[in-house]
């Protein structure tokens, strides 16, 4: 009897590690670097829709990506590798474009190019803080963004989501809280939390389709 109870709960721990590595180990892959363009992929990059001079494509919609699901860096990677980048949403119209897109498509998820200037080099900026209002920025342009608490210029409504995880608006680090990993990357969901599509921070090792741009 004890020793069944034993096994039981040796098998429920391995289980549990399990887990706690299938959750951590995303986060945890060593000398990763930003991926140089790629000419013979440059030049046959896909362009499933032009919009306002700039070409985009969904992985969703492109056969050798339409089952990808990566991590932020590996989606800014693939981006790259074309000469594009992970999409920038710097105009209502160009989020209305992909709002539009997620909901016609039935998409739960997508990274965008959003990051937190919480690395190295941005320790010491005190125009960033709080990071979470001021530290946002595009890394595919590294064009800061407007104040997480602010509409952003031109915007008729503030694209960061009213909730989430802990209930309160957007950007909430809710993960870290959880496992102690810091939500650094800008994320567009889905109705995740019966809030419509709207941004939201999501830490970066979590793996999603994604938007080039």
């Amino acid at each position: 009897m004890i020793q069944g109870a034993l096994i039981a709960l040796v098998v429920a721990v391995a289980a549990v590690s399990a887990a706690i590595n299938e959750i951590r180990q995303p986060s945890n892959k060593p000398g990763r670097f930003l991926s140089l363009p790629v000419p013979a992929k440059c030049t046959r990059r896909p362009k499933e829709f032009f919009f306002q001079g700039h070409n985009y494509f969904y992985s969703g919609h492109v056969q050798r990506f339409r089952s990808t699901r990566v991590d932020w860096l590996d989606a800014r990677n693939i981006c790259r590798e074309f000469c594009m980048d992970l999409i920038s949403m710097e105009t209502q119209e160009e989020n209305n474009m992909a709002f539009n897109l997620i909901q016609k498509n039935d998409v739960p998820y997508i990274w965008t190019s959003g990051r937190l200037c919480d690395f190295k080099g941005c320790e010491n900026r005190r125009d960033l803080e709080p990071k979470s209002v001021f530290g946002w920025f595009w890394s595919a342009n590294r064009v800061k963004m407007a104040p997480t608490n602010q509409i952003p210029a031109g915007f008729g409504y503030n694209p960061w989501s009213q909730t989430g995880h802990k209930k309160v608006r957007q950007p909430d680090n809710a993960e870290f809280d959880i496992n102690g990993t810091n939500e650094s990357c800008l994320s567009i969901l889905n109705n995740v939390y019966q809030d419509g599509i709207a941004w939201h921070d999501v830490a970066c090792y979590h793996e999603k389709p994604f938007i080039c741009e």
